[in-house]
């Protein structure tokens, strides 16, 4: 059973069945009381058998056991056992007095009895056996009588005695010290630390006994070790104090655990002297584990302050194994190790410490409490003094361990040995009011407000969490309170979405049921089936048990109108809201199925400023629903939240009270969710290739000029009169509200949608990486494909099978119709013939443009014909131009690296996506964060010269956040953001399109220009396959105008001879 099992199954029993609490407190002992003990003690204080003292000395414990604490004082029965025991001839009834109080009068005589152990265990080593086996008995007696957190104050003795130079107390104080590690392991285990090691030093004595009484102590010290990823291995570690040569097979053993259980200064205490020999091995490999284990185990430590003890140790020992290790990859592992322990040690000084409350502490606080509650208690007699010295010793072990369980406070470490001295009641209200004092004034400050908050309890649960076969949560625990804001913070992939889910699926252990408490998940989405309905429509059906007039009273509050002028009228289609009405839609929905708590993920996704403002006034108007809250947003964090619930490193949840400013004040390392740094996490995105005629970074690539959209069945423009440009140096923030047109024109920028009249110029070879606001569109047909799968799926046809999706490259009726067209072309000899467009075969450069290879329907690939660009987009194949300049772009894109599992790989792990996720894991297992990460990689895996990106601060941490931008400002080509983060936007455009009303200004600073490094991103003339294979790169080759005339010579006398004109051998 473990100690949390076995405190559990104590909670059952407690009671104050066997504790006599006084009526009232009688400082006078009945007189008779007093004569038979004074008359026991007389009569064992002369020389009589054995027998015959056992037997006088249980009559009087019975009396004691009746007569109470005091009759032990006034009868001079302690002073009177002092003086026995310096005489041997009465030393041996000394210990058999000792023995029979502490076995029969328990707590009654405990704090007189515990003082006598150290003369029990020098009475141990007696020359004469029988004095030698009282002292024993009295000893263990002592030991059985101690109260479960009296067992600090006892092994401190038993230490003392278990370094004594006589082996039969040595012996005699390590049995002891296994006895009380099986009768109490759970508080024993609190001492492990200081006890281990005097413990080995008596498994390495050269006196049997005594080696033997050690390893069962150093067993029963293991065995109260609660950690069950620990006990399997404790007869190994056992072993390996005892025989140095199997610290290397205890160490490989350690290190092919899986750690999933918290990690605590029981489990260390056990490890960590494994880890220390070990770490002195010879071979290298021994001493990579180490390492491996100190940061497999730091990282599941739930208290910092658990591995306070042991750091001054295992710190120089990492240390001095990353300075002197010789293979360099073992280095990088004892480096890691070390960052984890200086984490710990950092954590451990910025946490504000738990305040030391020794025995006099304890004393002064008790005195008070009872000076306050119980005025009548005789603080300055000499019993009750002792009793009260006694009950601080014990809670004072208590109170330094952090433990303030009430149940033990109140039935093993104060009220039973106040009974003897006051009524159950007042006994109970000094528990009371000590416990609270103690816990103010040992609880860290900030972890007491944590835990203390005022407020309706919703929920309190313990549970574990998983995906797969990963462990999210471990045995951690939600604390939730009504009207409050909670943050949920983490790094992506750290679980919080499938937390929030879990909840409201009811997947979550021990979280109150539905009928009990009300959960909703507040999400912009509208489900495909749903999408068409009216607003008011979707409302009644979601929420069927309330009447229409309500909903519509509602839906009113929140801004939905009965007037067909509204632009949220309650007769519209909800799919045609914006993000900011949804979302209010959603909320809606929410208030009026009465939650509790609302879920919401990532609510600040999709909405502007002024929705945003909306957004936070509302939850924080809320102060009888509960909100957990999943943003990226710190602002909003700040400004919104009145809790942080994180997700530490042990995979726990820990309860922060305050906002995110706060939360980093107490947490530093935190800081990183207000700044865009790529320290811990960084991102690299591939270089462009260099374009034909564009030799300086601030020429433009890309052009619109005077564009405008205007959607079929819509009676205006959605935007109008477009003008702008973009080259290999912009970077640029597109900025404006909701519905401005923000999306549209970079639609039409991309090359998605195509103008309704203006015109939009891109470089022939240029390529554009989009990512669209609904990133996860890009994977909702590949969910059950790996990230490289996808990948390589999206380029294996040697073109974007996503681009070729859009819908500005799809080809309409007309241009069908176009396609099939009869042309009147002169042929070179200069006759006219009528033929019709087959395919374009290839393009080759001109002095000013590009002419394209014509296959005609019904020829032969002899007749094929070079055309200029302006006269085919004349003819209606503009879209397949520039459908093969996307080819011949994509190409020299992907002429560095070959499309492989391993360069895949690569891509996606440059985007920080880890190789397990990347290569072995499913995009429907992956969170928000880590699937904008894999649509990115697949975007930029063609090499882009521009890089546009919708709302990319969606789903992304800011550890992530911060990466991006790292990259963003690293890399060559240009990028256009639409995002209504300012903050990001901010930090990395100093130019922005502004859309206001479907028009569009530009302001701020165009990027400086620069000259490109022609040498230094051209591409390279060979590359090498994942098998190791090298291959040449094939090149276009500027031809002279005399190298271009023998070309086309060439190609006509292969043409004649009816072979191709695209042989290799002409490049």
């Amino acid at each position: 059973m473990s100690a949390e099992e076995e405190s559990k199954a104590l909670k059952k029993s407690y009671s104050f069945d066997n504790v006599k609490f006084s009526a009232v407190d009688l400082h006078e002992v009945d007189m008779k009381d007093i004569g038979a003990i004074q008359k026991a003690m007389t009569a064992l204080a002369s020389e009589m058998p054995a027998e015959m003292a056992r037997f006088t000395a249980d009559d009087m414990a019975k009396t004691v056991k009746a007569a109470g604490p005091r009759s032990v004082t006034q009868s001079g029965a302690l002073d009177k056992i002092k003086t026995m025991l310096e005489d041997n001839k009465t030393k041996e009834n000394a210990f058999i007095v000792i023995s029979s109080l502490a076995s029969e009068a328990g707590s009654l005589v405990e704090p007189f009895m515990v003082s006598f152990l150290p003369a029990c265990l020098e009475g141990a080593a007696h020359k004469k056996n029988e004095i030698k086996a009282a002292a024993e008995d009295a000893a263990g007696d002592i030991v059985d009588m101690v109260c479960s957190w009296g067992v600090k104050a006892m092994l401190q003795m038993l230490m003392v005695g278990a370094k004594e130079t006589k082996w039969q107390t040595k012996m005699v104080s390590l049995r002891l010290i296994g006895k009380l590690a099986e009768k109490h392991p759970f508080p024993f285990s609190r001492c492990l630390h200081e006890v281990i090691a005097v413990i080995s030093e008596g498994m390495w004595d050269t006196k049997k006994d005594v080696k033997d009484a050690a390893a069962g102590a150093m067993q029963a010290a293991c065995d109260s070790v609660s950690n069950r990823d620990i006990k399997p291995f404790v007869p190994a570690l056992i072993q390996a104090i005892q025989n140095p040569d199997e610290v290397p097979e205890t160490v490989h053993k350690l290190s092919a655990t899986v750690f999933v259980q918290s990690v605590d200064s029981p489990a260390l205490s056990v490890t960590v002297p494994i880890l220390l020999r070990g770490s002195t091995e010879k071979k290298t490999e021994i001493k990579r584990k180490v390492c491996v284990i100190v940061d497999n185990m730091s990282k599941l430590i739930d208290e910092h302050r658990e591995a306070k003890p042991f750091l001054p140790e295992l710190m120089p020992a990492i240390k001095r194994l990353a300075d002197e290790m010789s293979d360099p990859e073992a280095r990088t592992m004892a480096n890691k190790a070390l960052k984890t322990l200086q984490n710990l040690q950092e954590a451990i000084e910025t946490e504000e410490s738990a305040k030391s409350m020794p025995p006099d502490v304890c004393m002064a606080a008790l005195l008070e409490v009872l000076s306050a509650t119980v005025p009548s208690a005789p603080l300055t007699e000499n019993t009750f003094t002792a009793f009260m010295e006694y009950i601080a010793v014990v809670i004072s072990s208590m109170a330094c361990d952090l433990y303030f369980d009430e149940f033990e406070w109140k039935f093993i470490a104060v009220c039973p040995y106040l009974a003897p001295f006051m009524p159950e009641q007042d006994a109970v209200n000094v528990f009371t009011a000590l416990h609270a004092r103690c816990y103010k004034e040992a609880m860290p400050r900030d972890a007491a407000e944590d835990e203390e908050d005022e407020g309706e309890d919703l929920c309190n649960c313990e549970f574990s969490l998983g995906y797969g076969a990963k462990i999210l949560l471990n045995n951690t625990r939600l604390h939730l309170k009504r009207g409050k804001r909670y943050g949920i913070c983490g790094h992506n992939g750290c679980g919080k979405s499938t937390l929030m889910r879990a909840i409201a699926n009811g997947q979550v252990d021990n979280f109150p049921p539905p009928e009990v408490l009300k959960t909703v998940y507040v999400e912009h989405d509208i489900q495909g089936d749903l999408s068409d309905l009216k607003i008011v429509d979707y409302v009644c059906k979601l929420v069927p048990d309330r009447n229409r007039d309500e909903i519509v009273a509602k839906l009113d509050e929140f801004g939905f109108k009965n007037d067909d002028s509204s632009p949220a009228w309650i007769g519209a289609n909800i799919s045609g809201l914006s993000g900011g009405w949804k979302m209010k839609l959603a909320l809606c929905r929410a208030i009026l199925m009465n939650a509790d708590i609302l879920l919401l993920d990532e609510p600040t996704n999709h909405l502007d400023v002024n929705n945003v403002a909306w957004l936070e006034n509302f939850l924080v108007s809320q102060d009888k629903v509960t909100s957990l809250i999943i943003t990226h947003d710190s602002g909003f964090l700040d400004r919104v939240v009145t809790h942080i619930i994180h997700y530490e490193e042990n995979r726990k949840l820990k309860n922060y009270k305050g906002n995110l400013s706060a939360f980093v004040k107490r947490v530093p390392k935190a800081k990183t969710y207000y700044e865009l740094s790529d320290e811990n996490i960084s991102f690299t995105f591939p270089e462009p290739g260099l374009l034909d005629g564009i030799k300086s970074k601030g020429k433009a690539i890309i052009k619109m000029d005077k564009c405008t959209y205007q959607y079929p069945g819509r009676d205006k423009p959605t935007v109008s009169d477009i003008t702008l440009q973009a080259s290999l140096s912009s970077r640029v923030a597109v900025i404006g509200p909701n519905g401005a047109g923000k999306s549209t024109i970079i639609k039409m920028f991309c090359g998605e949608t195509k103008p309704t009249s203006g015109i939009v110029w891109r470089h022939q070879n240029m390529r554009i990486a989009y990512v669209a606001q609904h990133a996860f569109h890009h994977l909702e047909y590949h969910l059950d494909k790996t990230p490289n799968e996808y990948i390589q799926w999206r380029y294996s046809s040697g073109e974007d099978r996503e681009a070729n999706e859009q819908e500005g490259k799809k080809l309409t009726e007309q241009e069908e119709a176009d396609l099939q067209k009869v042309h009147v072309i002169r042929n070179e000899d200069g006759t006219v013939e009528k033929k019709i467009v087959e395919a374009l075969r290839s393009r080759r450069k001109t002095k000013r443009s590009y002419e394209y290879e014509v296959k005609w329907l019904n020829k032969s690939e002899e007749h094929n014909s070079w055309i200029e660009r302006e006269k085919l987009e004349e003819m209606g194949w503009g879209k397949m131009v520039q459908r093969l300049d996307q080819q011949e772009a994509l190409r020299l894109g992907l002429a560095a690296r070959p499309l492989t599992t391993k360069f895949v790989e690569k891509q996606l792990v440059d985007m920080g996506l880890e190789a397990e996720f990347a290569t072995h894991s499913r995009i429907r297992g992956l969170s928000g964060g880590q699937k904008v990460k894999v649509v990115i990689a697949g975007a930029m895996w063609n090499n882009p010269h521009i890089l546009v990106m919708d709302e990319p601060t969606n789903y992304l941490d800011r550890d992530s956040l911060g990466a991006l931008a790292g990259a963003i400002r690293k890399y060559g080509g240009g990028v256009v953001l639409i995002s209504h983060n300012r903050e990001f936007t901010e930090a990395l455009c100093p130019e922005r399109w502004v859309v206001e009303n479907g028009r569009l200004l530009r302001e701020g600073e165009v990027a400086a220009d620069e000259k490109i490094d022609i040498n230094g991103n051209a591409t390279p003339d060979e590359v090498t396959d994942s098998l190791g294979n090298v291959i040449k790169v094939k090149k276009e080759k500027k031809l002279t105008a005399r190298e271009q005339k023998k070309l086309e010579k060439k190609k006509a006398q292969r043409r004649a001879a009816g072979l191709p004109s695209d042989s290799d051998e002409d490049d």
